[in-house]
């Protein structure tokens, strides 16, 4: 382990590093860090509370991940931070632990590309295979759902949730939920149609996109509330049966949303 570990690097006595983790020049490892095979911490990363990462991530130069997160209710708690598998973690990323407040652990997946001086606060919980773009700030208790991408220097109100294969384009600024396969952008965030490039990249048929494309005129075309709207959505499921989990997970979303969906 020595060998991959650069001089001038400090680990704290405690800190748990697979035999080939590698770290790099002038970098710090807290005590309470587990770091599994893989790994590769570049130079000038801090990488401090108690926080678990898994296998063959790269963290590069000046991340800080684990800090404490900035809410003032924090009383120096032993919230968390977990990271999954294969994330790649650019320049200046910070990712915050927990608040007792809420789950008490901020959380990231797998196979998600953090691009440079994105910000993710306490309690995000971000799913898998997403694309956050350079500058993004998440506020705290945000939800991003597997596959989302979220364009440039967007801004993130706190507790909103981002659906699975939705995109939003960059400069953008989110204040409400925005649901599954919906692509837009904005200040406000406003939607224009379904991420159907994207759906159809990763294995979706002409026949399931072309439902989602109803489904979202159902929920944003034709003047309906939300209610209406899913009680068309379950009438669709009923005609194009292929379609049918691809629509649950657009009408569990809907059911779970809280601050209501982005309609600008």
């Amino acid at each position: 382990m020595e060998s991959r570990i650069h001089p001038t690097a400090i680990i704290a006595p405690g800190a748990q590093l697979a035999s080939d983790v590698q770290v790099g020049p002038y970098s710090l490892v807290g005590p309470n860090v587990s770091i599994e095979s893989g790994t590769v911490v570049g130079p000038h990363c801090v990488i401090d509370g108690h926080t678990r990462i898994g296998k063959n991530n790269q963290f590069y130069r000046f991340c800080s991940v684990g800090g404490m997160p900035q809410d003032k209710k924090y009383g120096g708690e032993p919230t968390r931070l977990e990271i999954g598998d294969g994330n790649m973690v650019r320049e200046y990323v910070t990712i915050n632990t927990g608040t007792v407040q809420d789950v008490g652990v901020t959380r990231v997946g797998n196979d998600n590309w953090i691009m440079a001086y994105v910000h993710i606060a306490h309690d995000c919980q971000v799913a898998n295979h997403t694309i956050i773009a350079n500058n993004v700030q998440l506020a705290g208790h945000i939800h991003i759902d597997d596959w989302a991408i979220i364009g440039g220097s967007s801004a993130v109100h706190q507790f909103v949730r981002i659906g699975a294969h939705s995109m939003i384009g960059g400069t953008s600024s989110i204040r409400q939920d925005i649901p599954p396969y919906v692509i837009g952008a904005g200040d406000p965030f406003r939607p224009v149609g379904i991420n159907s490039e994207g759906l159809g990249r990763r294995g979706y048929t002409p026949e399931v996109v072309s439902a989602l494309k109803e489904a979202y005129k159902m929920l944003y075309r034709r003047k309906l509330s939300t209610q209406q709207a899913t009680e068309q959505m379950r009438s669709l499921q009923q005609t194009t049966p292929a379609a049918h989990d691809a629509i649950q997970v657009l009408l569990d979303f809907l059911e779970a949303s809280s601050r209501g969906i982005a309609r600008a």
